[in-house]
């Protein structure tokens, strides 16, 4: 891991997948290699590595430094929610800050009751529907998505974490495969990278679906349509989440008027929003 440490300071790599200094990404590549958990005895520290296992650690490491490639997709899973999930090439790397609403149950908006019915939008690999799935034993889930290869992925998961009975993954351009369905809770982590962020993207980031991260100049080209579409899908109880990141701003500048709740997040995360199916047909009128 010390290693690994000044290899990735030397080559001065971006951290962003899930780990914020060379250090946890060396500790998570190592961890990995060896398919131990994230939260193994620090006894194991004073294990002895046998031949196989360092010629793959510097293997990773190499391929980590020289194509820049995420480590979840050296790896082939990510964590979220403190779950792992399965990922490629195929689907964006799961990071959203919506996991600690996840792992509260959404408590906020749900203390009595939890949602019965949630949706997933622009699921991707299926890590925030599945989440909620598994945090909410009582809630039947939809993932939707555009993508025919995310959804394959997202299917893996399903599979994975056993929850066939109460997930179904849907392909669906937002809500045109959704025609007559309801939801209490809809959460989305759409395309939301405007054109300069998109353009200053550090290098892990091509690795990612393009079709996952930029939305037009703004970065709100899908965020647009969601916010026209989603009442329709939505129980007059219901409830809308979204995440724009840093296009948050262009969002409060585009809907002024619009009463957006912006949530804080203990783990650090910004830009996403919730409306109530109330606010959504007050502010019918703006999203026209």
């Amino acid at each position: 891991m010390r290693w690994v440490t000044s290899e990735f300071h030397l080559a001065g790599l971006h951290y962003g997948h899930g780990t914020a200094s060379a250090w946890d990404e060396a500790v998570g590549l190592t961890l990995g290699a060896l398919h131990l958990p994230w939260d193994v005895d620090p006894a194991v520290l004073d294990a002895r590595l046998l031949p196989v296992e360092r010629a793959r650690i510097v293997a990773l490491a190499r391929q980590r430094i020289t194509r820049r490639e995420p480590l979840p997709y050296l790896l082939g899973e990510a964590f979220f929610a403190g779950l792992a999930f399965n990922v490629d090439e195929r689907v964006l790397i799961p990071r959203s800050p919506i996991a600690e609403l996840i792992e509260d149950g959404f408590a906020a908006w749900f203390g009595d009751e939890p949602p019965a019915r949630v949706l997933d939008l622009c699921t991707g690999s299926g890590c925030i529907g599945i989440a909620t799935a598994l945090y909410l034993p009582t809630a039947e889930v939809t993932l939707a998505d555009i993508s025919q290869d995310a959804l394959a992925v997202a299917k893996e998961n399903i599979t994975r974490h056993d929850v066939g009975d109460r997930v179904r993954a849907v392909a669906s351009d937002l809500f045109a495969g959704l025609a007559g369905q309801r939801f209490e809770l809809i959460v989305a982590n759409p395309p939301y990278v405007d054109a300069r962020d998109l353009a200053a993207m550090p290098a892990e980031y091509r690795h990612e679906p393009a079709l996952a991260l930029g939305a037009g100049h703004d970065g709100l080209d899908i965020v647009r349509q969601m916010l026209r579409e989603a009442r329709e899908h939505l129980t007059d109880d219901g409830w809308l989440m979204v995440e724009v990141g840093n296009s948050d701003c262009h969002l409060a500048a585009a809907f002024p008027d619009v009463p957006f709740m912006w949530l804080e997040f203990e783990r650090g995360g910004q830009g996403v929003f919730v409306l109530s199916a109330a606010e959504l047909d007050a502010c019918a009128a703006s999203f026209a």
